[in-house]
């Protein structure tokens, strides 16, 4: 009893699928619609945008731009990339001091887009020149806005809505054109790490003067001169006061013999 449940459902959806598909394939065969595009030509600006890091912090990043202005870039995603000294550096390679520059190359294409509908049917209902209603192959009815100056293809003749009747089988083809503009932009950044300090400068040979004590001359005290008052008369005097006592003394050793 399960089984034969399970295998009755199997067989609805089965079908179910297949209708659906049926409806899909001829509805795509009554309403057609392709669409081509052409290039006319295209246009190349490019920018460029000097300055130089000054702060990093996460995916922040500041920088001084080279007119002097500072701008500040918040959350650089993680794959943004700047190819500074040969090498690829992300957000968090970048210190301060860095040289920065970016060129922008953006690419303008023109393009006119066509677009083609096609569309088949019989004539149910016609409200000229507003709308139409057909009755497609599969027997569903649709309803169409009638562009402005349309044609309909009815046995080979060309006529407008106002030549419509009901019954008439009708093919249709509309043809819009859009000019378009695609814009690309390629951004590319490269830069310089700041050159590094300048050496200390050399030692410089410092010349070493040795102060030599000059020699001192002591001067010697004069001798003591006598004073050019003075006279030789007291030393005579002292010399015969001598000659007088050695004679006193001999005289008296005389007698005591």
């Amino acid at each position: 009893m399960n089984s034969s449940t399970g295998w009755t459902r199997a067989s609805l959806l089965f079908l179910v699928g297949a209708v659906c598909l049926a409806f899909t394939l001829s509805m795509s065969a009554q309403v057609q619609t392709s669409t081509s595009t052409q290039g006319q030509g295209a246009t190349v600006s490019t920018q460029v945008e000097r300055g130089e890091v000054v702060y990093v912090s996460g995916n922040d990043l500041v920088v001084k731009m080279e007119d002097g202005t500072i701008r500040h870039f918040a959350n650089v995603p993680e794959s943004a990339r700047a190819t500074v000294d040969g090498q690829e550096l992300g957000i968090h390679d970048l210190k301060p001091g860095m040289k920065l520059q970016r060129t922008i190359t953006t690419t303008s294409v023109s393009k006119v887009v066509t677009t083609v509908k096609s569309v088949t049917g019989k004539v149910w209902f016609v409200n000229p020149p507003s709308s139409v209603i057909l009755t497609m192959e599969n027997g569903k009815n649709q309803e169409f806005k009638i562009p402005n100056n349309q044609k309909f293809n009815v046995n080979g003749q060309m006529v407008d809505a106002w030549g419509l009747k009901k019954g008439m089988t009708v093919s249709a083809t509309k043809v819009v054109e859009s000019p378009e503009v695609v814009v690309s932009e390629r951004r590319k950044v490269t830069g310089s790490s700041p050159p590094p300090p300048p050496p200390p400068p050399a030692d410089v040979p410092i010349l070493v003067v040795e102060e030599v004590a000059a020699p001192v001359e002591v001067a010697q005290a004069p001798a003591p001169e006598l004073p050019k008052t003075g006279s030789e008369l007291p030393l005579i005097g002292l010399l015969g006061l001598l000659c007088l006592a050695s004679s006193f003394g001999l005289r008296t050793a005389r007698k005591s013999r």
